[in-house]
């Protein structure tokens, strides 16, 4: 029997209203996603404050690297959530704790593969992606320390997912509070006390994510019933694997591609120069706390519609992507037109130079504007992938959003040459795919019963 306290983190996600739901399911979602964003920010605002532009230049130029080499194991996450959210919504315990332990013993398989991917390949792709050479070494140190703590990386976003799928965004978020306060103390101990410059900023988030992974894993070791993790029985379960991989080889194929269109992007506004670069380093973060919180929308809309699968609630699938498109749509544009008609102040926190301020609100105006758009395309990803279908919204966002910006590049950049009709790229490739999931989404909905199923 599961305790009161722990019940209370839960959530049925299988009956009652489910706007509320969603929100109070959401709402905690979107914060943890802002504290994690703000473990990066603060190291921008911070090397951009106290050691530079080339500094601020540095760091940012790795952020579509790091993704490019993480996101592909970050999509195992999904397959973890997915399968827990449908045991948990089918009340069977022991498949939950084979998913669970197996994720586990997954997430720090990959952090350690990752260790030395990261550190070895560090500087061959920074070269490759045109880093300039009064920022790449810099880069490079970064880019080691911050992948020298991967196991603990991964081990947080697998645990966060496990939580997520039992309707658990409460204590994640309040593990990042505490581990945001330590990685900010740090951040300007090591940077302004020590001068460690972008070595310090990285080795501030490794310990913040040791502390956030130290209490998810405590979490799980507390907790009741097929959630509970138990060390000795760490162990990779060939067919939990295989389905984790299933759902979420394709998701983590998704963001890798996707990075790879953006690596693509960083490369292009690289031979803009640093003042350029450092300009995309800072309005790109903050185009990251509205991301993050219409990803939060996506999160919810997946493990919504994994647990309604796997409860047989069928009758509910339509009205909860309604719902989630609603929500993410108010979200996107309120969070997306404030960032624009705030962004010179909030470009001012990253850097007080004005070329730089510039540049990062030229990116603003062109991207948050319509990023709910980009909201609205991964919702419906959201309930593909929650209905079992993860290869499809791959293999659509392959096609109607990565292929479309590299060819954009090799075509419309290249005869028309400026940052302008570089980011225009996004918006129009957003609204495509977004088309193609729907479109995908309302065909496989028809293999399904419409009513519940006793």
């Amino acid at each position: 029997m599961k305790d009161t306290t722990e019940k209370s983190f839960e959530m049925d996600m299988c009956s009652g209203p489910i706007l509320g739901k969603v929100l109070v399911f959401a709402l905690p979602l979107m914060l943890s996603g802002i504290l994690q964003l703000l473990f990066n920010a603060a190291d921008i605002i911070v090397v951009g404050r106290f050691a530079g532009k080339q500094s601020l230049a540095a760091v940012g130029s790795t952020s579509s690297l790091i993704n490019l080499l993480i996101n592909l194991f970050i999509g195992l996450s999904v397959g973890v959530n997915v399968l827990v959210a449908k045991y948990h919504g089918a009340r069977d315990e022991e498949e939950v704790s084979a998913t669970v332990h197996t994720a586990i013993a997954v997430s720090l398989i990959s952090g350690l593969f990752l260790v030395i991917v990261g550190i070895g390949a560090a500087r061959p792709l920074l070269e490759l992606m045109g880093t300039p050479e009064d920022v790449i070494n810099k880069s490079v140190l970064y880019m080691r320390v911050y992948f020298a703590g991967m196991p603990v990386i991964m081990l947080y976003n697998f645990g966060s997912a496990i939580l997520r799928a039992i309707g658990d965004t409460k204590r994640p978020l309040y593990y990042l509070m505490i581990a945001g306060i330590v990685n900010v103390m740090l951040n300007l101990f090591f940077v302004i006390s020590l001068n460690m410059d972008v070595a310090g900023v990285a080795l501030a988030t490794v310990a913040a994510q040791c502390i956030s992974a130290g209490l998810i894993v405590r979490c799980l070791m507390k907790s009741q019933g097929g959630l509970r993790l138990h060390l000795k029985r760490l162990r990779v379960n060939a067919k939990k694997l295989a389905q984790i991989v299933r759902i979420g080889l394709p998701a983590g194929m998704q963001g890798a591609i996707f990075s790879i269109s953006n690596v693509l992007i960083q490369s292009s506004v690289n031979s803009f120069g640093s003042v350029a670069m450092a300009g995309n380093t800072a309005a790109s973060n903050i185009e990251g706390f509205v991301y993050t919180s219409m990803n939060a929308v996506y999160q919810t809309n997946l493990s919504f519609t994994s647990q309604n699968i796997g409860g047989k609630k069928f009758s509910r699938l339509n009205r909860i992507l309604y719902t989630c498109m609603g929500v993410v749509t108010a979200t996107g544009l309120i969070m997306g037109l404030g960032a624009v008609a705030g962004g010179n102040w909030l470009l001012g926190i990253y850097s007080s130079d004005p070329e730089v301020i510039a540049y990062g609100a030229n990116r603003l105006l062109l991207i948050c504007v319509p990023y709910f758009i980009c909201g609205l395309m991964d919702t419906a990803v959201g309930s593909l992938r929650g209905m079992g279908y993860s290869m499809l919204p791959m293999v659509v966002s392959l096609t109607g959003a990565c292929a479309f910006r590299v060819v954009w590049i090799f075509t419309v950049f290249a005869s028309f040459r400026s940052l302008t009709v570089l980011y225009i790229s996004y918006p129009i490739s957003w609204s495509i795919t977004m088309a193609a999931h729907l479109f995908c989404y309302f065909k496989l909905r028809r293999k399904f019963p419409k009513e519940d199923v006793q």
